[in-house]
Order: C-alpha cells, then sequence, then structure tokens
C-alpha cells in the first residue's frame, strides 16, 4: 500500500507540473506583448531624442517611427487577443498538455501493470533473511524429489552383455557389503547408465564404510549423483554431502559449483555470486562448470546488487588457477612461495591498473596474509578505501576480509 502511495503521489506531481502553465497560461502575469508595446515606445521617445541632438536625419526619424508604430499595432493586436483569453494557452494546446499529463499517470500504470509485479510485498533485508532462512529449513528430502521421477528401467540402447556384467557386480557387491572397490564401481556404473538413485546409494554405502577415511572427492561425487537425480535440485541430504566436501577441502570445485547453486535456490545471490566468482577466476576453460557459470553470473551479479560486474575473459584468470594449485603441492617450499608470490603480484598489478571486483580485492588481502605482509596488506586496505569510498557494502567485504585473515590496524 505504500508503494502505491508514493507511485501515485509521484505521478500526480509530475502530471501536476508538466500541466500547470498549459492549464493557467500567463493569468497573473505581464504578458510578452505588454512588454513589447513598452519597448516599443521607448524607441520612438529614443528616436525624438535622436532627432533633436542631430544624430539621424529627419527623414531616416520618419522611416524608424513608421517601422516601430507597425510593431506597435502588431503588438497591440497581440494583447487584445490575450487578454479576452483570460492569458490562456489556446485551447487546442491546452488540451494537449492535459491529455499528455493523463497519460503519464495513465502510462505509468500500465508500464508498471506490464512490467512490474503488482501486490508484490516490500522485501527489506531482515525478511530476505529471514525467507531465506525458512527455504534452507523447509528444502525437500531426497526422497521427496525422487518420487516424482518415474522408476528406472533398462534401455535398449544398453548392450544386452554389458546389463549381464551390471546384474553381476550388483550381486557381487550385495554378497560382499563390505567390498569398497566394489561400491565404487557399482557407484560409477550406475550412473553411468542413468540410474542415479542406485548410484548415490552406493556411494552412501562407501563413504559410510571409509569413515574417517572419506575424501572431499566422494562426497563431492555424492552430491553431484543426488542433485542430477533430483533434477538439479539441491536436496537437504546433497546440502550435507556439499558441507562435508568443502569442511575436508575448500577448493573441491565441483562442491563450489553445486554450494553455489544451492545458495541461489535458497535466494542468497549475494553468497551464490562470490563463490561463482571466485571458482570462475580459478578455473581452466576447459572445465566443465565453466560454461555454466559464465551463462548464469551476469544475472547472478546484478541480482548480488553488482552494477558493473564485467565477465572475465575465458583466456585471462586473476589468480592461481585448480591446475596451478595442484602443481604446487610437488614444489619446495621455497618454489612455492615463490610460485605464490608471483601470482599475488600479477593480482596486485592489475588491480592497479585496471580496478577489481569486491571478491578480488577479498582475495589480495587473504594472500598477502598468507604470505605474512601486514604491510601489503595496510597498503591494499588503504587503496580499497579510497577505491570503494561510496560504496560500504562492497568495502566491507574487504573490511572483513582483513579481519578474517586476523589483520588488526
Amino acid at each position: 500500500m505504500i508503494f502505491w502511495a508514493i507511485a501515485g503521489g509521484l505521478a500526480l506531481l509530475c502530471a501536476f507540473v508538466l500541466g500547470l502553465f498549459g492549464l493557467k497560461g500567463q493569468a497573473g502575469d505581464e504578458p510578452p506583448a505588454a512588454y513589447d508595446l513598452k519597448v516599443y515606445r521607448d524607441q520612438l521617445k529614443e528616436v525624438d531624442r535622436d532627432l533633436a541632438r542631430g544624430v539621424i536625419a529627419e527623414e531616416d526619424a520618419e522611416r524608424i517611427r513608421a517601422e516601430v508604430s507597425r510593431r506597435i499595432l502588431a503588438a497591440d493586436a497581440q494583447l487584445q487577443a490575450t487578454e479576452a483569453t483570460g492569458g490562456k494557452q489556446p485551447l487546442g494546446l491546452r488540451i494537449a498538455i492535459l491529455a499528455a499529463a493523463v497519460a503519464v499517470v495513465g502510462g505509468a500504470g500500465a508500464l508498471y501493470a506490464r512490467m512490474g509485479v503488482p501486490g508484490y510485498e516490500d522485501l527489506p533485508l531482515q525478511l530476505r533473511l529471514a525467507t531465506s532462512n525458512e527455504a534452507r529449513a523447509n528444502r525437500p528430502s531426497q526422497a521427496e524429489l525422487e518420487e516424482v521421477l518415474p522408476e528406472f528401467e533398462i534401455t535398449e540402447d544398453i548392450p544386452e552383455d554389458y546389463q549381464a556384467l551390471i546384474t553381476r557386480l550388483r550381486d557381487t557387491v550385495e554378497n560382499r557389503p563390505d567390498d569398497m572397490r566394489g561400491l565404487q564401481l557399482l557407484a560409477r556404473t550406475e550412473a553411468s547408465i542413468g540410474n542415479l538413485p542406485a548410484a548415490h546409494a552406493a556411494q552412501t554405502k562407501l563413504i559410510e564404510l571409509k569413515g574417517d577415511a572419506a575424501t572431499a572427492e566422494d562426497f563431492a561425487e555424492l552430491a553431484d549423483m543426488m542433485i542430477s537425480s533430483g533434477g538439479g535440485f539441491v536436496s537437504a541430504e546433497a546440502e550435507i554431502a556439499l558441507r562435508e566436501a568443502l569442511d575436508r577441502n575448500p577448493q573441491e570445485p565441483r562442491a563450489r559449483y553445486y554450494m553455489g547453486l544451492y545458495l541461489m535456490q535458497v535466494d542468497r545471490p549475494d553468497m551464490a555470486f562470490r563463490t561463482w566468482d571466485a571458482l570462475l577466476r580459478e578455473s581452466t576453460s576447459d572445465a566443465p562448470w565453466v560454461p555454466l557459470i559464465r551463462g548464469q553470473i551476469e544475472e547472478l551479479a546484478w541480482r548480488a546488487g553488482i552494477a558493473r560486474y564485467q565477465l572475465l575473459d575465458e583466456n585471462r584468470r586473476s589468480g592461481p588457477t585448480l591446475a596451478d594449485m595442484t602443481a604446487a603441492r610437488d614444489m619446495t617450499p621455497e618454489e612455492r612461495e615463490g610460485m605464490i608470490r608471483s601470482m599475488v603480484a600479477g593480482l596486485d598489478e592489475r588491480i592497479r591498473e585496471e580496478g577489481g571486483t569486491p571478491g578480488e580485492w577479498a582475495r589480495l588481502i587473504n594472500a598477502y596474509a598468507v604470505l605474512g605482509d601486514e604491510d601489503e596488506i595496510r597498503d591494499v586496505l588503504a587503496r580499497a578505501r579510497e577505491a570503494f569510498a561510496g560504496d560500504p557494502e562492497n568495502l566491507e567485504i574487504m573490511e572483513n576480509a582483513a579481519k578474517e585473515a586476523g589483520f588488526a590496524e
């Protein structure tokens, strides 16, 4: 109701300003013709003075008097016409202005009815967060998602000899439930033929057998199977698998991709954007999740309130790729630190020259924190405060990054 009151008031104000002079015209003010008459009469007096001083000849004075007298007659006629209409604009013009004013109000309402969301309530931050928390708490289970799916059936395009191997593998795993190798092979085989419920069931048993030895990749694989089985929806069980994967390895790429998808589904575009933006910048262009992210991240950035997001060129990355981080495992500590410093310096140089997103500034702060360069953190923070002086929300991202890194001024 408040929205309609404000919108209606603004529309009426615009219409009032537009029609004010059209309907009232010059009433209460001196018409232009009256001002012209004063000027012309002053000109006649000036001609007489110039003639008396000998500045102009008699014949020039007569010619000027004739021309000024003609203008006086025209101005007088215009003044009488204005007085006859009460100083108002012609009727046709007033009708046109009134129609334009009505069009402003009616057109704005029609446009909003077509492109807006009539009846949609205000969504202040606290309400949006509460709605998101409610969506998290009430997510459907994996079983509820799979209830609506048709039961899996072997199709004709699967060769009979392969079907026989699958049946034998199922029997083997059933008779040897503690065979981790068999469970792993069964999970992948069921997934390859599209029997996803059976695939994630086998993967769940495999993780249970591994216990604490289960890896981030194991949980990411489980989440992948569950989400695919649920038609792309992240169930409550899939969310748990994702968090288990990220607890073991925060850089696990599939888990990060699906976590971004989950955050979108619970209406947290701000967190989803930060997750996907970081993953996109750290991934090579042939990673399977890259085209999926690139197709959605610009709209996601807009939803997250980032108006000037620029999609990263596929051939340019702002930090170490996943391949770089894998290669770093085989380096000596000195080589690894040198590689990291080189990459951090490259990111810092690019931000100095071209600017960067809040996420890039935050990653630069985190990188210097890992390297223990407090002076560099202090310098980055000073530059960030200057670059984002008018953007307190994004500046807070950098400030929090410094606090989380343990930096205190």
